[in-house]
């Protein structure tokens, strides 16, 4: 098993003191957003759109479009080493506040399947404060680099709603042990239940693992040999929540020119200009998201 580095205790003071001093180098590039709060099938969907100050500085993400931001990665955004295998860094470009990057210490692709050692540097960090932890799994998942990151963001997303979005849906789903689908969900997904606290991080690490493994099946996702390594058949986003996992298999990046990720899923939407969030209005989130998944996978839809 590997050796974990992390400290109880430290990440989130971590995570404060290097926010603050980022900020001050211009290493950190948070994307300035106004919030507005969307209902749609039980769900009070928060969607962030870009104030119009903040465009320009996005310009600047497709400058280094090619390279590797992570190898090495800027020492302005390290918080703290997780484990043997993971580091914890900053987001340089976040629209929300104090989103941390779990990426492995040497190269490995994106699209690689997530293993035991992934999810060992996730929960650790996830113990540490209220997080959301999710997984883009490849370029038409909403993933924009090609070397392995998993990412957290501290929970609640916004004051007032639930502290995730999705939540009151996941809570009436709560089936013991089984996977199945979350009644009120209306996109293809699967669902895991698994109390994250109810072990050690690296006891817990095995079962979201082996949980995880068993998610993409259930999704018609297959496991393929690429180069020695296995890679999925299909791109699919993946949420680990206090409630436990969902993995939502993906069919199309953008719909109606919105790009679609994980935290989409969570119930946290972001879009460019008041064009996409007019588009989202009328849309509905909900079928957005459908959008982004019809066709993908063969079973595992709520209806």
């Amino acid at each position: 098993m590997h050796h974990r580095h992390l400290q109880p205790g430290t990440l989130w003071p971590a995570i404060l003191q290097r926010t603050a001093h980022a900020l001050q180098s211009g290493a950190l590039c948070p994307i300035e957003t106004t919030e507005a709060a969307i209902e749609d099938g039980g769900v009070r969907f928060l969607v962030r759109q870009v104030s119009s100050l903040a465009r320009k500085d996005k310009a600047r993400t497709t400058s280094s479009a090619g390279s590797n931001p992570f190898l090495p990665y800027d020492p302005e955004l390290f918080v703290a080493d997780i484990s043997d295998t993971h580091v914890a860094l900053l987001n340089k470009f976040n629209v929300i506040e104090h989103h941390l990057l779990i990426v492995t210490r040497r190269f490995e692709a994106q699209e690689s399947l997530l293993t035991v050692a992934d999810f060992e540097a996730l929960l650790a960090c996830m113990a540490e404060f209220p997080s959301l932890g999710f997984y883009n799994g490849g370029a038409v998942a909403g993933a924009s680099q090609a070397h392995k990151h998993l990412q957290i963001v501290p929970l609640p997303f916004a004051e007032g709603g639930p502290a995730l979005p999705i939540g009151p849906l996941l809570a009436s789903a709560r089936i013991a042990g089984a996977i199945g689908a979350v009644p009120g969900l209306a996109f293809a997904h699967a669902f895991a239940p698994l109390d994250l606290s109810a072990a050690p991080v690296e006891e817990m690490a095995c079962t979201a693992c082996e949980r995880y493994r068993a998610l993409l099946d259930a999704v018609g996702v297959r496991a393929v040999d690429v180069e020695g390594g296995l890679h999925p058949s299909a791109p699919y986003n993946l949420l680990v929540m206090p409630a436990g996992l969902l993995l939502v298999p993906r069919s199309m990046e953008c719909v109606e020119g919105i790009a679609v990720n994980a935290l989409a899923f969570a119930g946290s939407l972001f879009v460019r200009d008041a064009a996409q969030m007019q588009a989202i209005e009328s849309l509905g989130p909900m079928h957005l998201l459908r959008q982004a998944t019809a066709a993908a996978g063969q079973g595992g839809t709520a209806g």
